[in-house]
């Protein structure tokens, strides 16, 4: 799956927070917009981060899944 699909996927869920500090680490951090839970993940590597994101939320969609019934 391409980066901006991953992307447009995180979006519907999370608030997105790119960043990279001096020494070129990128900092991507997602706010559950219904719930403001905040997690941040950290790579060289703008791909590595948005996957990491992208697999954080597929985790979490489907333990949401499983709770509900």
């Amino acid at each position: 799956m391409r980066n901006t699909t991953k992307i447009k996927h995180l979006l519907v869920l999370y608030y997105l927070d790119l960043s990279m500090d001096d020494d070129g680490l990128m900092h991507l951090t997602i706010t559950n917009k219904t719930t403001g839970q905040q997690k941040q993940f950290e790579s060289t590597k703008y791909a590595v981060a948005i996957d990491r994101a992208f697999r954080y939320m597929s985790k979490e969609t489907r333990k949401s899944d499983y709770s509900e019934t």
